[in-house]
């Protein structure tokens, strides 16, 4: 039997995962309600859990089956209780979900509890059979905590959430800022760990950060003030400073809002306001983001505990990159107490350090962005930026960072309206710093883009290149923007003044791009479908037996399809890359006909809007029209544009800002190795590339090395590493099918990985 004791948002999205894939692999599940507490109490508190019991959960925050801080677990006499009430169910496996100290506790259970059934036996509250049957206890653990303050994982449940209610009162903040010049200081949470108020301050542009892994300089407040004063000088009517609640001196005192406002009111006499945002970060509804997180967190711990043996570490399931990853529980905690000793003792960029390396990229970022003054020095280099494609969220993003890191290394910065055609047409102009002030918040494409490819035109575009002396080119789009730079490094042969550097940024909400497993302005896609889908549900909550089919953007790839299926709870969705026929179509409606006879009675379709030319949107709404008549009846929505649009989430803001300043510093680099004889010349495959993330780096991939891997007709990559994910999101809808766990994590060391401690 699997037991399930939750101690965040998102968290729904583990529980009901870990429900259903344990029901799957054919164990009993049981809820613990309440936390330790209710492991300690028993009784009511430990209920087997059903396949619908989970249902219209993954919208929820906070955790359905509740949580508490316990003292009775604490202590030994607490705990025999504990394991005496699993004993009596049988419940040799436990899943918790919650921050170290949960996890803690529950190593410590597992450690003790050979000791704790010999103290229940001699008691005579179990018996020697009931001994020998519970005789050991498996243990895994998935992180949740909005602060994101566990090594060893990424990203902890529901910090993305987080991300999302900060940047919601940013954005609404910096609205009315802008009538009014205005200095604002946002607290967010994060007593010990920065990594909110980081990524906060990277995707609204913040003028400071103050954060616990690395307090600020002597003598901060002059430059402070320096900083928001210049920042007014170059005509920026709003000043943002970020706080974490647990923002230090160097000396060990807290840093506040009010001490901050009051510096900045006295010294300054700026307007300012402070907020201390509380507990609006732990509330709404979960990201999609957390939603696929959880239920990927959840398929990996049910595998865990299932493979689990008496010799097994306890372990922790966590993020790393795109992978799911399988880390020694106890070592984790470990290196999370190192970082809080490192600050204790000072050691802050060792601090930095252990958090890992997601950490340490968005402080790096964020470093370079920040408390920097052009150089008066210049490079005398012309880069040219541009947006390919459709628009999308995020990408105004990473022109801004772009910019900026490029104006901070000296070059001048050109900006190329509407794509490729404004390269020929010469629609370019010189971006300053202040140019591209408050863009990260901006969704769509500042700079306008087109979907023409420049083949037909490379005769203007090499004239224009020369025209205005462009050094290098950082192209950020979708497909087209992947095609466009094959054809500029096609065309080198002919045209010499092609052989300059170029680099592709992934940008696109179909996430079509080869060579990246993510690309700028899906998460917001994907946000914007989830968010409908839950609406979606909820209105037939109350009519009942009703299946809405939705159609999803995101051209040939299935991607927006699949993860908003995993993120909204889908019965099905239809993709171009796994094909499907009249059978499958059958099974489906056989499979919503059943479904429609539990207390579950509503259906998720979706369909990517070229899965199939022959099974339309229509096509499948007339089909489970007729063969639910009189079962269920059937509505349709196509969403259309609607994906491209909104402001952009933070992911998305996070990604582009780091995106952007990656790809001007590779660029700058490459210029050095390229300068001959006073001129650039640049004719390698390495001189071209797609910047792009896969499994848990960024990497510079030549463009011409990624064509083998194009299915240039349905303008997809020929593998997509997210199709792995497929399985989950049909045995998640009770679908008979082998789960692949070819691929399940394999156990891996974090002290190692780190070479510290």
């Amino acid at each position: 039997s699997l037991c399930l004791s939750l101690c965040l948002r998102g968290m729904n999205a583990a529980v009901r995962a870990t429900v259903r894939v344990g029901i799957y692999t054919g164990a009993k599940v049981y809820f613990v309600h309440e936390g330790y507490q209710g492991l300690v109490d028993g009784g009511d508190n430990i209920r087997q859990a059903t396949w619908e019991s989970v249902s219209m959960m993954l919208q929820l925050g906070g955790t359905v089956i509740g949580s508490a801080r316990c003292q009775d677990f604490r202590s030994k006499e607490g705990r025999a209780k504990a394991a005496c009430n699993l004993v009596k169910l049988g419940i040799t496996n436990l899943c918790v979900i919650g921050g170290d100290g949960s996890l803690t506790g529950a190593n410590e259970f597992r450690n003790e509890w050979s000791e704790l059934l010999q103290i229940l036996l001699k008691a005579g509250k179990i018996t020697a059979e009931e001994a020998k049957r519970s005789s050991h206890l498996n243990i895994v653990g998935m992180v949740g905590s909005i602060d994101n303050d566990f090594c060893g994982t990424d990203m902890t449940i529901g910090t993305d959430s987080a991300l999302h209610r900060i940047m919601e009162v940013v954005d609404a903040i910096t609205t009315t800022a802008q009538s009014h010049q205005r200095a604002f200081i946002l607290e967010v949470m994060g007593r010990h760990c920065g990594y909110l108020a980081l990524v906060t301050a990277l995707a609204c542009g913040a003028d400071w950060v103050f954060i616990p892994e690395m307090p600020p300089d002597e003598g901060w407040q002059d430059h402070l003030c320096r900083r928001l004063t210049y920042q007014r000088k170059i005509g920026n009517r709003l000043n943002v400073i970020i706080v974490a609640e647990g923002a230090l001196d160097r000396h060990g005192k807290p840093i506040t809002c009010d001490i901050i406002k009051n510096l900045v009111t006295k010294k300054l006499s700026f307007d300012t306001r402070a907020t201390i945002l509380g507990h609006v970060q732990r509330g709404g509804t979960p990201s999609a983001f957390d939603r696929i997180l959880g239920s990927r967190m959840g398929v990996e711990a049910v595998m865990a505990l299932l493979e689990a043996t008496p010799d097994t570490p306890a372990c922790v399931v966590s993020l790393s990159g795109n992978m799911a990853v399988r880390l020694p529980l106890m070592e984790c905690v470990q290196v999370t107490k190192e970082v809080t000793k490192a600050m204790a003792e000072g050691r802050f960029e060792e601090a930095v350090k252990l958090r890992g390396k997601s950490f340490e990229n968005n402080w790096n970022t964020y470093k370079l962005l920040a408390h920097v003054t052009a150089p008066d020095v210049k490079s005398n280099i012309n880069i040219a930026i541009m947006n390919v494609g459709a628009p999308c969220a995020g990408m105004n993003a990473a022109v801004r960072s772009a910019v900026r890191i490029g104006i901070l290394q000296g070059h001048n910065m050109l900006a190329v309206h509407d794509g490729f055609d404004g390269l020929a047409n010469g629609t370019i102009e010189p971006m300053t710093w202040g140019y591209v002030g408050g863009w990260t918040g901006k969704g769509g494409s500042n700079l306008g883009t087109k979907r023409s490819l420049p083949a037909s035109m490379i005769e203007e575009i090499s004239l224009n290149i020369a025209k205005f002396n462009i050094h290098a080119l950082v192209i950020i789009g979708g497909f087209e923007a992947f095609v466009g730079g094959l054809e500029l490094v096609t065309a080198r042969e002919k045209y010499e003044e092609l052989c300059i550097p170029l680099v592709v940024i992934p940008a696109t909400v179909s996430n079509n791009v080869p060579g990246s497993d993510f690309s700028i302005g899906a998460d917001t896609a994907l946000n914007t479908i989830t968010t409908t889908c839950d609406r979606i549900k909820q209105s037939a909550a109350g009519t009942k037996r009703r299946v809405f089919i939705i159609e999803t953007m995101g051209g040939n790839c299935g991607y927006l399809a699949t993860m908003a299926g995993l993120a909204a709870g889908a019965d099905a969705a239809y993709i171009y890359e796994e094909r499907f026929g009249i059978h499958d179509l059958e099974t489906n409606v056989e499979h919503l006909l059943e479904k429609m006879k539990t207390t579950v009675k509503r259906g998720l379709i979706l369909r990517n809007e070229k899965c199939n030319a022959n099974y339309t949107t229509d096509f499948l709404f007339s089909l489970y029209s007729e063969e639910g008549k009189g079962v269920f009846d059937c509505r349709k929505n196509v969403l259309g544009h609607m994906q491209q649009g909104g402001t952009p989430t933070p992911f998305d803001r996070n990604f582009g800002t780091k995106m952007g300043a990656k790809a001007v510093l590779w660029l700058t680099d490459k210029l050095k190795e390229c300068y001959r004889h006073g001129r650039i010349f640049a004719n390698t495959p390495d001189s071209a590339c797609v910047l792009g993330m896969k499994k848990r780096a960024t990497l510079f991939q030549p463009l011409s090395d990624l064509k083998e891997d194009t299915d240039f007709e349905h303008r997809i990559p020929k593998t997509q590493w997210w199709l792995k994910l497929r399985p989950i999101l049909k045995i998640l809808a009770k679908y008979k099918i082998s789960l692949d766990t070819s691929e399940t994590a394999t156990m891996e060391h974090v002290i190692k990985k780190r070479g510290t401690v």
